[in-house]
């Protein structure tokens, strides 16, 4: 039974290690360019096309109706599924399409910004194109073709935002740059795909073959909903009652502390989905995954929230400049949230893994009411009190999404809890460092950037000192294990290229 849980993990920890790398890459980019684009354009560029993008990415769900899951999870796929399958996404898109390009003006008197109708209706442009490309997308996911979507999703956002939407910028196109960055990042991604898996049409779509995709769609369109409406109620509440300048601002805040929140997720949700199903009828195997991968996502996110949280002052003005300074104080406290977000992503990874979607469903939908309800509270305290309401239903979904997956490993509170001591310790030690180095180097006058580095690399030199005087200590001993599995990993791949430039 060891030999198993230790393969299945040095598995999950090998496979973590290649995921990150391509998603590390599209990080990377994207933090350049929010950078570029940032110093380039006003909060209110940003504040409409985020409430334009409110409506967009909430609609874009029903205009393909998990046709896309569909297809990836039919056990026979057809030719008339397929064919089926994209005329309707295809038909649903321009239909989509059309209706809010209509309900432009609706929608912007609904945010009560008249500007933002033609932002709409330009961005209305997405649904057409995304229908073209979901049964593309769909067929390469099925044939596991994971490092050409990579790429893919690597280039075109290199070309729509770093290329188009950075030299429109530049030429002072202002809101209009976003839009067609969003515009030809959704072109260049379309493009590829049916190059890469046009779909065969020759079989003639058929009502009985929509009916027989909409038995999963339905459901998988559904589940959604709750994760759509999570992630855009407060952006919903900041336009609608707050306006376009402080929702530039907060969705700036969101983004960056999203960044490494989303990097981290996507990898963990790749592995980890198909290893916990792998074990799924296993349950001290499921358990004991489980239990190591919170530990280490407890390890790497909390220590990091509070490192981000103190340097907040710091890395937003060396990175965005000082006129935005008005976002410092909710992305501190979002930032002080990474870690129940990460938490979630596991959680959901093993009821999906466990077939346990439903039970999954109406807890995110109670999270989007959460996400609403707090973020309307703290409206009133500015866009602080929103980050603050948004943190508190961070946590209350980190407990239900825990509630889930202590019932599917049937281990304790007490024992969950546990293994995320290590955790804590670490976070006093580096959090305390980090705060006392920044507290000097703003005494003392340094320049933001000296200030990022320095407590930067106080940080990171604290949790190096810990984890090699009192590896058990620091790390605790999931983390320990993981660490030791991860640093073998890396030797291992290191020494083939050792020896053959020995030999050479």
């Amino acid at each position: 039974m060891r030999d198993k849980t230790t393969s299945l993990t040095h598995s999950a920890v090998s496979g973590m290690v290649w995921v990150a790398w391509g998603s590390g890459a599209n990080a990377l980019l994207k933090v350049a360019v929010l950078v570029i684009l940032t110093r380039l354009l006003s909060p209110v560029d940003f504040g409409l096309v985020a409430a334009a993008l409110v409506v967009i990415g909430f609609s874009l769900n029903f205009s393909q109706l998990g046709l896309g899951p569909a297809v990836v999870q039919r056990p026979v796929l057809e030719p008339r599924h397929i064919s089926t399958a994209f005329y309707a996404s295809t038909g649903l898109g321009l239909l989509v399409g059309a209706v809010i390009w209509l309900a432009a003006p609706l929608i912007a008197q609904f945010f009560r910004m008249g500007q933002l109708v033609p932002v709409v209706r330009g961005l209305a442009l997405v649904f057409p194109i995304a229908g073209i490309a979901v049964v593309p997308d769909s067929l390469l996911t099925r044939e596991l073709r994971f490092r050409l979507l990579a790429n893919r999703d690597i280039l075109a956002y290199a070309v729509g935002y770093g290329v188009v939407g950075v030299a429109l910028a530049f030429l002072g196109w202002g809101v209009w740059a976003l839009v067609a960055a969003q515009l030809a990042q959704n072109l260049v991604r379309t493009a590829i795909l049916l190059r890469a898996a046009p779909p065969l049409l020759n079989a003639p779509p058929s009502w009985a073959s929509f009916r027989e995709l909409m038995e999963y769609g339905v459901g998988q369109s559904a589940a959604r909903v709750g994760v759509i409406l999570g992630n855009q109620a407060d952006n919903l509440v900041v336009g609608r009652w707050m306006g376009a300048v402080p929702l530039g601002f907060y969705s700036r805040a969101f983004q960056l502390m999203s960044v490494p929140t989303g990097l981290l997720g996507d990898v963990l949700d790749r592995v980890l989905f198909p290893t916990m199903a792998r074990v799924q009828d296993d349950p001290r195997r499921l358990t004991s995954a489980y239990l190591r991968g919170i530990a280490s996502v407890v390890l790497l996110t909390l220590p990091a929230g509070v490192v981000v949280a103190v340097l907040a002052p710091e890395l937003v003005t060396v990175a965005f400049g000082s006129q935005w300074h008005a976002m410092v104080a909710p992305f501190q406290v979002l930032a002080l949230g990474m870690m129940f977000r990460i938490s979630c992503r596991m959680s959901d990874s093993l009821s999906r893994a466990t077939g346990k979607v439903y039970r999954r469903a109406w807890r995110q939908a109670l999270y989007a009411g959460f996400v609403f309800l707090g973020a309307w509270l703290g409206h009133g305290w500015g866009v602080t009190g929103v980050a603050l309401g948004v943190l508190c239903a961070f946590f209350i979904n980190y407990l239900m999404m825990a509630h889930l997956s202590l019932s599917l490993v049937h281990i304790s509170w007490a024992q969950f809890f546990q293994v995320q001591l290590p955790a804590v310790r670490l976070t006093m030690l580096v959090g305390g460092v980090t705060l006392v180095i920044a507290a000097i180097t703003r005494h003392l006058g340094l320049p933001p950037l000296a200030g990022l580095l320095t407590g930067s690399v106080a940080a990171l030199g604290s949790a190096a000192l810990a984890v090699w005087l009192a590896p058990r200590l620091a790390l605790g001993e999931h983390g320990a294990r993981m660490y030791e599995i991860l640093r073998s990993h890396l030797l291992a791949r290191l020494r083939p290229a050792r020896l053959g430039r020995g030999s050479a």
